[in-house]
Parts: C-alpha cells; sequence; structure tokens
C-alpha cells in the first residue's frame, strides 16, 4: 500500500478520522471499510484488526462525535453554572455546527438507531446520557431547562444538516432565528408533564 510507517496510535487515529468523514457522508450501512482502508493505504483486514467491525468502528467514531461536543461544550463553560452555563454552552453548540462531520456523525448514530440496530441504539443512547448529564451537571438546572436546551440543540442539528441558512423562505428564516434572554422564563415543572 503507501508505505507510509505510523505507529500503531497514528495509524488509529488516521484511520479513525477517514472513517468519520465515510460514515458522516454514507452512514453505516454505506460507507465502506475498503474505501476507509484505501484512503489510509492500508489493507481492510487491518481495518478489522484495529476495529473488530466495521459496526465497531462506526459506533467509535459516533462515539467521538458527541464526546467532541460534550467536551467542548463543557470547556466553554468553564466554572459557570446556571443560565449563564447554558448560554456558553449553547454559543459553542452553534459554533461547533460548522463541523459538518461532528454533527452528521450524530445524526448518522441516531438515524442507525432508529432503524432498530440495538447494539447501535445502546451505543448512541449512552453517548447521548453523557452529554445530558454533564449538560445537567454543569448547568445546575431542572430537568425541564435542560430538556428545552438540548431539544433547542435537536432543531440547530437539522438545521445545519439541511444547510437551511442557504435556503431563502419564511418558515427557514424563522428557524434560523436567535433565542432571545428568557427563553426559560416560561418553563415550570408543570410544563413538562
Amino acid at each position: 500500500m503507501s508505505g507510509v510507517r505510523m505507529s500503531g496510535r497514528a495509524r488509529r487515529e488516521q484511520v479513525l478520522g477517514i472513517a468519520e468523514e465515510e460514515f458522516a457522508a454514507a452512514g453505516l450501512a454505506g460507507a465502506s471499510t475498503e474505501t476507509i482502508a484505501r484512503r489510509a493505504g492500508i489493507t481492510q483486514a487491518y481495518v478489522f484488526r484495529m476495529f473488530g467491525t466495521k459496526r465497531q468502528l462506526f459506533l467509535e467514531c459516533v462515539d467521538a462525535a458527541f464526546e467532541r461536543m460534550r467536551l467542548a461544550m463543557l470547556a466553554a463553560a468553564g466554572g459557570a453554572s446556571g443560565i449563564e452555563a447554558l448560554a456558553a454552552m449553547g454559543q459553542e453548540y452553534h459554533d461547533m455546527l460548522a463541523d459538518r462531520t461532528t454533527l452528521l456523525l450524530q445524526l448518522q448514530g441516531t438515524a442507525a438507531a432508529a432503524a432498530g440496530d440495538d447494539e447501535v441504539r445502546d451505543a448512541v443512547r449512552a453517548s447521548f446520557g453523557r452529554l445530558w448529564q454533564s449538560v445537567a451537571d454543569t448547568a445546575q438546572l431542572d430537568a425541564v431547562t435542560v430538556k428545552a436546551f438540548l431539544a433547542f440543540g435537536m432543531l440547530l442539528n437539522t438545521s445545519a444538516a439541511l444547510d437551511l441558512p442557504e435556503v431563502d423562505e419564511p418558515w427557514a428564516h424563522q428557524v434560523r432565528t436567535r433565542i432571545q434572554p428568557g427563553l426559560f422564563n416560561h418553563i415550570t415543572t408543570e410544563t413538562n408533564q
């Protein structure tokens, strides 16, 4: 193949980066481990030796995408809590939407889980659970507020995936409106029933 010698760790990182791009674009079913191996300059057998199965490689990529988002949001929050933490995490989340690979990997993982793949569902559920818990622990706000925050994030994901900033339609402009201060003021424990 390419003849480029790399440490095992460097090769693994290279393959993960390539696999993330392939899975983000084509999903679990559509991505090809043969293409991933060719792009990395290694054999397909070596890909399987490193990751076991195509599904395991996919799950590692999806988890890494969720983890990048989680860690970036925590770093953005710094030592803040409450609405200040949510504002900082929200800005970071918004900025990260430009990273289409991370965004699409999260969506591909969710789509594969929704398609009935129990192993993928369990793994994506665990990744999402860590994201939820990090937001909740950092913000130290009630579950309804955390839910509203993450629900708005899902709308941002959809908007970014559909490239709505490029759509010149009234509904697309409405989707892109910015959150105004006080968004969470209307939320009470009764609204979560």
